[in-house]
């Protein structure tokens, strides 16, 4: 693939979203593009400021944040190649509070207590596949069956 096809690649892609180094990396790779140019192309394009992936973990957070625990949102970025410290940056700056987001999400979702074991487990799988952890869960069912329903 030559290097202005590869370049206007990766900008189409780009101007969709923003992505990991190592997931357009991926994506070039599998359209062709050959490894030394690809990783030639993607140095110049953070040198230029058009592939971060400081930025792409703060938008992933943002967008995530609402739904998701820090924990699953980290192993999320961790899973595209982001390093470590920019995660860590990125969740630091959005200030998440888990158990806010757990109560929010669970309301959004669910707004009653589970009314049997089957309602009950349903609530907490959904929680968990969130990252929630199972004793925050459980403690917010608990808080939650003492309340009246509505």
């Amino acid at each position: 693939m030559a290097a202005d096809s590869l370049r206007a690649q990766a900008i189409r892609l780009l101007a969709r979203r923003e992505y990991a180094r190592s997931e357009l990396q991926q994506k070039l790779l599998a359209k062709g593009g050959e490894a030394d140019a690809v990783c030639a192309l993607l140095d110049e394009l953070i040198a230029q400021g058009y592939l971060s992936d400081a930025r792409y973990a703060r938008v992933t957070v943002a967008r995530k944040s609402k739904s998701f625990a820090r924990r699953c949102i980290a192993e999320t970025l961790k899973a595209k190649g982001v390093a470590r410290p920019d995660i860590e940056a990125a969740l630091t700056e959005a200030e998440l509070d888990d158990d806010a987001v757990l109560l929010a999400l669970w309301q959004r979702r669910f707004g009653r207590a589970p009314a049997d074991a089957r309602e009950r487990a349903r609530q907490v799988r959904f929680l968990q596949a969130r990252g929630f952890a199972v004793a925050a869960i459980l403690r917010l069912l608990r808080t939650c069956a003492g309340r009246t329903p509505g």
